[in-house]
């Protein structure tokens, strides 16, 4: 410690007050500017000293910390339709979950029905974030202790990748790389990655097996499929745990209805029939548009195989748990079942009460006729079966949550106070 004194001719009392276990001497000239600043700068110093000392200053978020017991997981697109109902899953199953997204597409609403739910520290936080931004991501990774991510984030719909193919590219492939790039960087050993049975386009056999090869035919699809192969690529010199899952038509929100699907009005047109079914069920569109009515199916219209989102979340929740080191699993996720367009009308009309006006056009750029799984891998090696197949079931459980969120859930760009 410096002592800050000075020589006097003549010997006067000086008092001594203890802070912290360190005197300081008080003149009593209170004219002495000098000792009055230098007297300022120690008091400031104690206090420094002793609030470092307090438990509460500047404490480790328990985000960057590990924690026996405790998984943390990094869902990115966390805010979107599927990335939010995973999240939810997590924080049942008693994870610790860090949601990061740019709202683009996801929504700031759901977020905060998780935090609702989940108030505790520690359990859930949300980074506003755009994954395009190396520097941000590597410093998310840096300043966090993820055990595993679950990769969701990605613009999603075959329609738009098809007039808008750059976006598709650097939205899905590059950004996976930036993923991958900081999940080495920082050492995180686990990858869940949402691929798409678009990777396959138009197989010449039914059902889709993961050995079938993959020829996408749309932006989407081919985005997917060059992630894909940059993690597999990854992988063949890394003890990293991978799962890849292909995933088909995805419908259904939580059965509780505390989350939904709540796209752009913009995006409409691109959405997923679910959603465009619920809008001309809603009256905010005039009917529904189905397009292409000439395929090589049974009735004309396409055929899809269409899996709840409680079922998908699940498939992603079992392969975190049988992700092993050095390892990559490649699963589709589906029901094994096809059904076309106009069942899928049929179901939705009965679940919603409502006669929909149905418009057939031509066909939309991009799409294919027939795509359903084979689901017997998933189960075989992940216990994984799809256990909700009603479709019309399906559809009602999401047209509550729709009807109960006649603005979805309000508007998306506003941030948390």
């Amino acid at each position: 410690m410096l002592s800050f004194g000075r020589t006097r001719t003549q010997p006067r009392s000086i008092r001594s007050m203890s802070l912290g276990g360190m005197d300081f001497s008080d003149p009593k000239r209170k004219n002495n500017v000098v000792g009055k600043i230098l007297l300022a700068a120690s008091l400031t110093a104690v206090c420094i000293i002793m609030l470092k000392q307090s438990p509460t200053f500047n404490s480790p978020s328990p985000f960057s910390l590990r924690e026996d017991g405790v998984i943390h997981v990094l869902v990115t697109g966390g805010a979107g339709y599927i990335g939010s109902h995973a999240a939810l899953r997590l924080l049942k199953d008693g994870y610790r979950v860090t949601i990061v997204d740019n709202l683009s597409r996801g929504n700031l609403g759901a977020v905060k029905v998780l935090q609702e739910l989940f108030p505790e520290p520690g359990r859930l936080q949300f980074i506003y974030a755009d994954l395009g931004e190396p520097k941000t991501v590597n410093s998310i990774f840096s300043q966090n202790a993820f055990d595993a991510v679950m990769h969701f984030a990605a613009v999603a719909y075959v329609g738009e990748s098809t007039v808008y193919p750059l976006k598709y590219y650097h939205n899905i492939t590059s950004n996976t790389l930036v993923v991958l790039e900081s999940m080495a960087a920082n050492d995180v050993k686990t990858l869940i990655y949402s691929s798409t049975c678009a990777t396959y386009g138009e197989p010449e056999k039914m059902p889709i097996t993961e050995d079938t090869p993959q020829v996408p035919i749309n932006p989407y699809g081919k985005a997917k499929k060059m992630a894909e192969d940059i993690i597999l690529d990854f992988s063949k010199n890394s003890d990293m745990a991978i799962m890849i899952l292909r995933y088909f038509n995805v419908i259904g929100s939580d059965p509780d209805g505390r989350l939904g699907e709540a796209p752009r009005p913009e995006l409409r047109e691109h959405g997923r029939i679910s959603g465009a079914c619920f809008d001309a069920a809603r009256g905010i569109v005039a009917g529904l548009k189905v397009k292409g009515t000439d395929y090589k199916t049974h009735d004309g219209t396409c055929i899809r195989d269409y899996i709840d989102v409680t079922d998908l979340v699940d498939a992603h929740v079992k392969a975190l748990e049988k992700a092993i080191p050095g390892k990559v699993g490649i699963y589709n996720v589906g029901t094994g079942m096809g059904r076309s367009v106009k069942e899928f009308v049929h179901a939705c009309k009965k679940a919603t009460g409502v006669d929909i006006k149905v418009d057939y056009l031509p066909r939309r750029p991009g799409d294919y006729a027939e795509v359903f799984s084979d689901p017997s891998k998933i189960n075989r090696e992940l216990n994984w079966t799809a256990q909700y197949t009603d479709l019309q079931k399906s559809l009602q459980v999401a047209w509550r949550w729709q009807k109960s969120h006649q603005n979805g859930y309000g508007s998306p760009l506003v941030m948390a106070s």
